[in-house]
């Protein structure tokens, strides 16, 4: 019986179809098909689409991806110890499985691929014994929040997405406790999965085997309550954000910050645009939540696949979002917010609305986080006007993080790239007595508000609606800056109180490059060349009042400062960054690189103090000249 999704209205799937039931790909068929895979911590990527193509959005996929899919589940039940999933399970002759308690909780974004690599992700952990919980579409803070909420109730999550990468990407994320798994255990899974993949040829009959035989029942029971599931995660999803918005589980508190702002907006509406692209934030609370707040909410391309423009919520794409306020501010000034998710709805990045002019501005992702980190800095030094206080971010993340923390009194930790490594920190430094409110990658937008473990839009315009009704956030920032507090408090009035940096975009066409050779060499010839040019160009230098360097390695949770390969380990794939320095020591600029551990792309990028295009564009020409340099033959 094919079941449809209430929320969705899309086919979720049909128990009595054996969607493995297909000829078996050959084992070199499968290890190409592994090949092209990216596994990593951050997650597991590769084009899913038939063709190849990543701007594919066919929902068609090639019995090989089918395949990865399956053994993927296969590779999380055994590393959960299922049974069944084991090694001896799997060579053995006679197929028998016992029901075992573990429970996963399965979701997915919106994109095409999706729906069937989640029938073949909930099919195969069902029928290894698994009690999967299905939630079909949704955003990946929902399925996170409700392990965090209640972690007694899932075992692991497993989240089928791509996130920001093209529409004919798909992958894999899995996790407990409201966040992904940290390095160690993630590299374990890793490992299990190409094990599974290049040494058990056995295993992909075994499951073939399993789904033929498998009691459709149980597969129907999975399937029929995808309804009661979403219902109940809606709801715990919406406890949680607002847990975040309020730093408290109090259900008092929630009514009460519901209400302040309610009366807030009711005085001085407040209108936001969610330019949603065919997210899963479609099917999300978004709507729902943000109108009892007493917000006015527009949202176009709000259903479920409705992907009108590529998917990162980067520059042009969110010119709709920018063209949509600008329309809706001309007939209701109260319209001045809007937002962009990417395909997973783990972050969204902003448009707002400058009064002067009337036009609607794009912010760019350092300047969200920026925004973020400012209000959550701030609420929390009112709270804690003593207590050691500390922001954890990623390497790339502008230093206009540091100016802000600096002036709150507040440390800033940084570390590799990658959502579990700042998660981990931030934990890392709570045991060390500090208070981290707020985390995350600057460098691709989108913030972690304590407690949650994951990136969230939600709490995003939460922080900013908090800034703009909470003066006394405002009376605090600004006079630590020595500034009057203006009146009224205003989003540019704010913007215009950060300290200016210049920084590449992260998916600027600037800030991305093909490499050839491993990262040892490139890191080791890099260097050679760091220390001959800054002998040959100090002209330039002394012109742009660069009179030192220090260079910083990241790998993991640990960031260290140090040139050469003592400073580093194998693969040697960490971030690095040169910090140039002025005449009083004081680093004004940075150059940034790593390869992506999600993307076939090496990422560069340049942060200077002040609103020098040319500056900026000038040390990041020099940089990509270095790593080109490096990487030739």
């Amino acid at each position: 019986m094919l079941i449809y999704d209430t929320l969705s209205h899309h086919p979720i799937a049909d128990d009595m179809f054996n969607i493995l039931d297909f000829p078996l790909p050959s084992a070199s068929v499968l290890k190409d098909a592994l090949s092209t895979m990216i596994l990593s911590s951050s997650g597991w990527r590769k084009v899913f689409a038939e063709s190849g193509n990543e701007e594919d959005a066919t929902a068609k996929i090639t019995e090989a991806d089918a395949m990865l899919a399956a053994l993927a589940a296969l590779s999380l039940a055994r590393f959960l110890g299922v049974p069944a999933a084991g090694k001896q399970a799997v060579t053995r002759t006679e197929v028998h499985v016992e029901p075992q308690p573990t429970t996963i909780l399965v979701g997915l974004d919106a994109r095409p691929t999706g729906r069937v690599l989640g029938d073949i992700v909930c099919r195969t952990l069902t029928m290894l014994g698994c009690s999967v919980r299905y939630l079909y579409i949704c955003a990946a803070p929902q399925i996170m929040a409700d392990c965090n909420l209640f972690p007694e109730e899932a075992d692991a999550f497993f989240y089928i997405s791509a996130s920001h990468n093209p529409i004919g990407h798909n992958g894999f994320k899995f996790g407990r406790s409201g966040g992904v798994y940290p390095a160690k255990e993630a590299e374990k899974i890793i490992n299990i999965f190409r094990e599974i993949v290049l040494e058990e040829p056995m295993a992909p009959l075994y499951l073939q085997n399993l789904s033929s035989q498998m009691d459709t029942t149980r597969y129907r029971h999975v399937l029929t309550s995808v309804k009661a599931e979403q219902s109940r995660n809606l709801e715990r999803y919406e406890q949680f954000v607002l847990t975040t918005a309020v730093q408290s589980g109090d259900i008092n508190e929630h009514r009460m910050f519901k209400e302040m702002l309610v009366k807030a907006h009711s005085k001085e509406p407040l209108g936001v645009v969610g330019e949603l692209n065919g997210s899963a934030r479609s099917v999300s609370i978004d709507y729902r939540f943000l109108t009892s707040l007493g917000l006015k909410v527009h949202q176009i391309n709000d259903q479920p696949g409705q992907v009108v423009h590529a998917i990162v919520p980067e520059g042009e794409n969110l010119q709709l979002c920018q063209q949509t306020l600008e329309m809706l501010y001309a007939k209701d000034p109260s319209f001045r917010l809007g937002y962009v998710p990417d395909n997973d709805g783990d972050r969204g990045n902003l448009v707002y609305i400058q009064r002067k002019t009337g036009k609607a501005h794009i912010l760019e992702a350092q300047n969200v986080f920026a925004l973020v980190v400012l209000a959550e800095l701030t609420l929390c030094r009112l709270k804690h006007p003593s207590s050691l206080l500390a922001t954890v971010v990623n390497g790339p993340t502008s230093n206009r993080i540091d100016h802000i923390a600096q002036a709150l009194d507040a440390e800033v930790f940084r570390c590799e790239v990658g959502e579990a490594n700042v998660v981990e920190l931030a934990e890392m430094k709570r045991k060390e007595g500090y208070l981290v409110p707020v985390l995350g990658e600057g460098s691709n937008g989108g913030n972690i508000t304590h407690p949650a473990k994951v990136r969230d839009p939600l709490n995003t315009l939460l922080s900013l609606v908090k800034l703009l009704r909470n003066r006394e956030i405002a009376k605090l920032w600004f006079r630590a800056n020595g500034k009057d507090v203006p009146h009224p408090v205003t989003l540019e009035k704010i913007i215009e109180s950060m300290p200016i940096y210049t920084t590449t975009g992260a998916f600027s066409k600037d800030g991305k490059m093909q490499i050839h050779h491993d990262h040892a060499v490139l890191k080791n010839r890099y260097e050679v060349l760091l220390q001959a040019d800054w002998i040959e160009k100090q002209e330039m230098f002394k012109e742009l009042d660069i009179h030192a360097y220090t260079v910083f390695q990241s790998e993991g949770t640990s960031a260290v400062e140090g040139m050469g390969e003592a400073f580093r380990t194998p693969p040697f794939t960490g971030g690095y960054k040169v910090a140039l320095k002025d005449k009083d020591g004081v680093i004004t600029d940075f150059l940034w690189m790593r390869g992506s551990k999600t993307e076939p792309v090496y990422r560069v990028m340049v942060d200077s103090k002040g609103d020098d295009r040319g500056r900026h564009d000038r040390l990041l020409a020099w940089h990509r000249s270095l790593i080109a340099r490096a990487d030739q033959d």
